[in-house]
C-alpha cells in the first residue's frame, strides 16, 4: 500500500495512464491570492511591455542585443567589452533566485514568471471567457465538430494568434531594439524581410507554447522545476497542505452534516478534489512537494472557500514549511541562507564597485600586426599602431587627442591630428608613435598613453613599443 501511495512520483501529471497526453481543464481560480496575483500580473506585464520603448539619456530602459552584442540594463548600454559586467549581473540574478527559492521555494514561477503570466492571466482567462469553465471546456472538448465548436475554436485560435503576435513584436524590440522595430513597421514589412521572417517564427513559437505546448513548458522544458530537488529542505515556506491536520488518524473523508470529525478520527480534509480540478498542473497537492508545482496558490484560495462553506478553519493548504507542519517550527534565517546572502551582497558590492570604475570610453592600440619598428634620422624609433575608441554614452565626444604619458615622445595621427567619436559608436585609424632611443629602457617598453577630449584626459591605456637589441 505504501507503494501504491506513491504511484504519483511515477509520472507528471499531464501524462495519462496510456502514456499519452492527459489535457488539463483547470477551473477558474478565485480568492484573495488571485486577486493579489492579478495586479501582480498587471503590474509586470506593463513593465515588460513598456520597457523595451522606454529611455534614459537616448538608451533603451532593456535591451538584449545578442547579434550586435549589445546589451542595456535599466538604462545603462553594456558593450562586448563590458561582458564581463553582464555576467556578473547574470549570476547575481541566478543567485537571487536560488536564495529566494530556499526560502519560499517556486513562488517565482507562480507570481512573477512571464511564462506564468501570460499563460494564466492572458491566454487562460480568454479561454474561460470563449470556452467557459471547467466542465464547459470538457464538454465542448468531448463533443463533435458541430457549428459551435467551429466557432469557439477559431475564435480562440485567431485571438491566440493576435496576442502571440504581439508578444512576438515586444520580444523583438528587446532584441533588436524598438527604433529599429518601428523603423520596420513604417518602411513597411517587405522591405525589411528578415525583421519580418524572425517575427513571424516567433509569433509561430508563442502560439505553439500557449496554445498547445502550455503547462508542459514549466514541468518539461523549464530547469528550473528541477533546481527544486536541490535547492528545496524542510526549512522552506512552500504551498503545502498541512497533512497532520487533513488526515487525522482515519484518513480523510467525505463531509456529512453535523458530523463531528475529530470523534470519528477523521481529518479536515473534504477529499472534494477542488484543489485538484484548480491546478494548472494536473497534481494533488496533497501528496506533498511535486516538480509539477508552481506555488501558483490556486489551491490555497479554492481549499480555503471549501473550508468557510463546511464551517472548518482555513488554512488546510497554506504558505508553510514542513517542520512547521510538522515541528511547528517557526520560520527562521539558517546558515545556508545567511551563506547565499553573503555571497548576493558581496557579488553586488563587487556589481557596484565595477560600475564606478567602467570608464564612457574604452581606448584599445595595438601594434600593427606583422610590422616592426622603424630605425628614423637623430636616433628615433618610430612604431605603427591601430587604434580604437568606443564611445559607450549618448553624447559625441570630440577634440579627441593622444599623449604619450610615460615616455618622451611624439604621437601623429595618419588622418587629422584631433577627431570626433560619434555617440554610441567606434571610431578607429593608425597613428604612429616616436621615440628616441636613448630614453628607452630595452628592446620592449610598456607606453602610458592618454586620451584627451580638448584638455580633459578622458582615459589611459597601455601599448607595447619596440626598438632595435642592439640600441640597448
Amino acid at each position: 500500500m505504501a507503494q501504491d501511495s506513491e504511484n504519483f512520483r511515477d509520472s507528471i501529471g499531464t501524462i495519462g495512464k496510456e502514456g499519452k497526453r492527459a489535457w488539463v481543464f483547470p477551473k477558474k481560480p478565485s480568492g484573495h491570492y488571485y486577486k493579489y496575483r492579478k495586479w501582480v500580473s498587471y503590474i509586470l506585464l506593463a513593465i515588460l511591455i513598456m520597457s523595451p520603448f522606454l529611455k534614459i539619456n537616448g538608451n533603451q530602459f532593456l535591451m538584449f542585443n545578442v547579434l550586435e552584442r549589445r546589451f542595456n540594463i535599466l538604462g545603462f548600454p553594456f558593450w562586448p567589452q563590458d561582458f564581463h559586467l553582464f555576467v556578473v549581473s547574470m549570476i547575481i540574478g541566478v543567485i537571487f533566485i536560488a536564495l529566494f527559492t530556499v526560502a519560499f521555494g517556486r513562488i517565482f514561477c507562480g507570481w512573477m514568471c512571464p511564462q506564468t503570466i501570460f499563460m494564466e492571466m492572458v491566454f487562460r482567462r480568454i479561454e474561460f471567457w470563449i470556452d467557459g469553465d471547467r466542465g464547459a471546456q470538457m464538454r465542448l472538448n468531448r463533443q463533435p465538430w458541430n457549428a459551435e465548436k467551429i466557432r469557439k475554436r477559431l475564435l480562440k485560435w485567431m485571438v491566440f494568434f493576435i496576442i502571440s503576435f504581439l508578444i512576438a513584436n515586444v520580444f523583438l524590440a528587446y532584441l533588436i531594439g524598438s527604433d529599429k522595430l518601428i523603423l520596420s513597421v513604417v518602411d513597411g514589412p517587405l522591405q525589411h524581410l528578415s525583421t519580418l521572417i524572425s517575427l513571424l517564427i516567433f509569433t509561430a513559437v508563442f502560439y505553439f507554447i500557449f496554445a498547445w505546448f502550455r503547462e508542459q513548458v514549466c514541468i518539461i522544458a523549464c530547469p528550473y522545476g528541477r533546481m527544486q530537488g536541490v535547492l528545496l529542505d524542510n526549512k522552506s515556506i512552500i504551498v503545502a497542505y498541512d497533512h497532520k491536520r487533513g488526515e487525522g488518524e482515519k484518513g480523510r473523508k467525505l463531509f456529512r452534516k453535523n458530523e463531528d470529525r475529530s470523534v470519528l478520527g477523521n481529518g479536515d480534509c473534504i477529499d472534494c478534489k477542488q484543489c485538484v480540478h484548480v491546478c494548472p498542473t494536473n497534481i494533488d497537492i496533497r501528496n506533498g512537494t511535486q516538480l509539477e508545482c508552481i506555488n501558483c496558490t490556486a489551491c490555497i484560495d479554492e481549499c480555503d472557500a471549501i473550508m468557510e462553506k463546511v464551517n472548518l478553519p482555513k488554512g488546510l493548504i497554506r504558505y508553510a514549511s514542513e517542520n512547521e507542519i510538522v515541528k511547528k517550527e517557526k520560520f527562521k534565517f539558517t546558515p545556508r541562507l545567511k551563506g547565499y546572502s553573503a555571497v548576493l551582497v558581496i557579488l553586488t558590492g563587487v556589481l557596484i564597485g565595477m560600475f564606478f570604475l567602467r570608464n564612457d570610453l574604452e581606448a584599445n592600440i595595438l601594434r600593427l600586426p606583422g610590422q616592426l619598428y622603424e630605425h628614423k634620422e637623430g636616433n628615433i624609433i618610430s612604431n605603427v599602431y591601430t587604434y580604437k575608441l568606443i564611445n559607450k554614452t549618448t553624447r559625441e565626444i570630440t577634440d579627441v587627442s593622444f599623449k604619450l604619458l610615460s615616455h618622451s615622445g611624439k604621437i601623429e595621427l595618419v588622418t587629422h591630428e584631433n577627431f570626433k567619436v560619434p555617440a554610441q559608436n567606434l571610431a578607429e585609424g593608425t597613428l604612429f608613435i616616436e621615440i628616441n632611443n636613448s630614453t628607452l629602457t630595452g628592446d620592449k617598453d610598456n607606453l602610458k598613453i592618454g586620451v584627451y577630449s580638448g584638455n580633459e584626459l578622458i582615459e589611459t591605456t597601455t601599448a607595447r613599443f619596440l626598438a632595435p637589441r642592439s640600441y640597448k
